[in-house]
């Protein structure tokens, strides 16, 4: 006979909402996984619908202590696993579908983003976990994408729902991520192949210089709520949004076409430095923010909430699984993805 299934709180949710922070559920007290896991499975639908609507929800009190624990708790949220493609950032991998968030040094923090938006298909969904809370800073910072795109100036949001976003990358032993890292070959023909299937441009400069550019969509419509949403790494990779000393060395290492990334205008137009200013302080303004407690997890919808991370001090051990993949085509995308800078007549 089969192990009876452990008993299961019939509680609900009941969210906590503070200005400042995410949406909080206080989870009941559990005494093993395997009963917060069946709390979890039952309450999913609950859970989810918050989700759609506040785009991040912290479930806080589950004793996730663990790798282990926090696939367990995976499981029981997500449906579906989604890979992560085209890898930017440094992440260790634990196995079964978990990483480390980033592995970016502690005193440098990350501004809010969408995970691979820059991709024709996407985690839907992104799921964080705390193992080991920092002695100070570390939050996982999340921002609503639709409250920032009503915040954007007019002129700004219909140019870019006109024209989208360009994207150029330098890839390179000496800064950012190699190409073999990126695209997880060493095959310079795979590399290839995968850049033709996914719409992205490629030129190798020299032996093992590689660039691309891919033009995508900067504004999406969730397929489930059919919410427009701000979706994009438009001012998170451009070069005046870098502290300055950093891009004066970049540029005067690589040249203005050669750093590790940047990005444009969907036509090609270079924004001024105030309209990259004007978008990071609409980030600036719907970012919210919860220290990390052990066991906390945090569920993201990665349509509409960005997220990103402060520095911090002290040992910090956060995870990272991806779940929900979604189809740039299932979000309405405009202008349709190109490989690169596609001028208008």
């Amino acid at each position: 006979m089969s192990a009876p299934a452990p008993a299961v709180p019939v509680t609900g949710i009941e969210p906590l909402r503070e200005a400042g922070k995410p949406v909080i559920v206080q989870v009941p007290a559990f005494g093993s996984m395997a009963q917060a896991s069946a709390w979890l499975t039952a309450n999913r639908p609950a859970i989810t619908a918050e989700l759609h609507r506040s785009g991040a929800v912290l479930l806080r009190g589950l004793p996730v202590t663990d790798a282990a624990a926090f696939a367990e708790a995976r499981d029981a949220l997500v449906r579906q696993q989604a890979g992560y493609k085209e890898k930017a950032t440094p992440r260790t991998d634990f196995g079964a579908g978990v990483f480390s968030s980033t592995d970016l040094p502690a005193i440098q923090p990350i501004r809010l983003h969408n995970e691979n938006s820059y991709t024709l298909d996407f985690p839907g969904l992104l799921l964080f976990g705390c193992i080991t809370a920092p002695e100070s800073g570390g939050a996982t910072t999340v921002g609503d994408m639709r409250r920032a795109l009503r915040l954007l100036p007019q002129e700004l949001r219909e140019r870019f729902a006109r024209h989208g976003w360009l994207l150029v990358r330098n890839y390179s032993e000496l800064a950012g991520l190699p190409w073999y890292q990126t695209f997880a070959t060493d095959d310079k023909a795979v590399a290839e192949a995968y850049c033709r299937e996914n719409v992205v441009g490629y030129e190798w400069l020299d032996e093992d210089t590689l660039r691309t550019t891919q033009r995508r969509s900067a504004i999406v419509t969730h397929p489930v709520t059919g919410e427009p949403s701000w979706f994009n790494h438009f001012a998170f990779w451009n070069d005046r949004t870098l502290d300055p000393d950093v891009r004066d060395v970049l540029v005067e290492t690589y040249g203005e076409d050669g750093l590790p990334f940047n990005t444009l205008l969907g036509d090609g137009t270079r924004l001024t430095d105030a309209e990259v200013d004007t978008i990071n302080a609409v980030y600036d303004e719907v970012t919210v923010r919860e220290t990390w407690q052990r066991g906390d997890l945090m569920l993201v919808d990665n349509i509409l909430c960005a997220h990103g991370r402060e520095a911090y001090r002290g040992n910090r051990k956060i995870l990272v699984a991806m779940g929900e993949p979604v189809a740039l085509a299932d979000c309405r995308p405009a202008p349709r993805p190109a490989t690169g800078l596609v001028r208008e007549a």
